[in-house]
């Protein structure tokens, strides 16, 4: 039921709808983590609505990110960006309580963190799934052919040494071994390892970006190397065969808040999507691993020669 308000009361109502739109958690000098006063982000704000960019702790999810939001700013979108924000588990949280409006994601390891017990193993049986497990405040769009997997990966020293061609044939010599891999991947795999492979470790290190060169190195002989790290060629690595598919498909895909997003942000969205590669992921990779390009110049530079920019 509508009441009506007097003079004072529509100027008060007009005083506050002000001091609303030029304040509030959005302002670039906003606490990333901080999700307990993002309202959700609407396409109301601006003739091209209006987006808050989020990205995993990690190169290539600032560089996804860059792309998405250069080529919505391009559509007239008011665009802030919050790159490097944390793990899977920090991000989520802030998509789902409308804190971030998009955040590049890998569909696989989405629908890995949404249930675990899930096996679905294709692009499309993975989507599927996730369209009907995600919260109702989510929403995935078009996944893109560009795909960069999860793998367990050697040198091709040790790979020759102990026989190594799948990750079946680590369970005779695992026991042996130390893993590198991100702080949380232990949380998320150890007892599927364990199920699906018969793995188990002689420590698990928690190694993050450096795991290409712990591996290197020798301080661990089995790594969780991305299959589009540029490193994995550069340091003669090996990604050994996952051939009971525990690694689902991982193709780069972006997750909404769905409540802040409007169709100009849908069709942006997947218009990237149809156009982003595996082939086209690793050349950027490159230019920012090996060439120490700047992300926001290879999205820039990506987007332009695909007609987005």
């Amino acid at each position: 039921m509508r009441r009506k308000y007097g003079i004072a009361g529509v100027l008060l109502s007009a005083m506050l709808a002000l001091s609303a739109c030029g304040g509030g958690s959005g302002g670039t000098g906003g606490n990333p983590l901080d999700t307990t006063s993002a309202a959700p982000t609407g396409s109301a704000s601006g003739a091209g609505g209006k987006a808050v960019i989020g990205s995993f702790d990690f190169d290539e999810s600032v560089l996804l990110a860059s792309i998405y939001a250069q080529a919505l700013e391009a559509k007239g979108v008011q665009v802030e960006e919050k790159p490097r924000i944390g793990s899977r588990e920090v991000v989520y949280d802030q998509v789902k309580g409308g804190g971030l409006t998009v955040v590049p994601e890998y569909n696989g390891n989405l629908l890995a963190f949404v249930d675990q017990k899930d096996t679905s193993v294709t692009t499309d049986e993975v989507n599927t799934a996730l369209k009907s497990k995600l919260p109702a405040e989510l929403e995935v769009l078009d996944s893109s052919p560009a795909e960069d997997k999860d793998s367990l990966s050697v040198t091709k020293d040790t790979q020759t040494k102990q026989s190594l061609n799948t990750i079946e044939d680590l369970a005779k010599v695992s026991k042996d071994m130390i893993v590198g891999a991100p702080p949380e991947f232990k949380k998320r795999w150890e007892a599927r390892f364990k199920d699906v492979y018969g793995l188990e470790f002689k420590e698990w290190k928690p190694t993050g970006p450096t795991t290409a060169d712990a591996l290197k190195d020798g301080s661990i002989q089995v790594g969780n190397i991305f299959t589009t790290d540029p490193k994995m060629t550069a340091n003669d690595l090996v990604p050994l065969q996952d051939t009971k598919n525990i690694f689902a498909a991982q193709n780069v895909t972006p997750l909404l808040h769905k409540a802040s997003v409007d169709d100009t942000i849908r069709t942006t969205l997947n218009g990237i999507s149809a156009k982003l590669t595996t082939e086209s992921l690793l050349e950027m990779m490159q230019k920012i691993s090996v060439n120490k390009d700047e992300p926001a110049t290879v999205a820039k530079e990506w987007l332009t020669s695909n007609g987005l920019g």
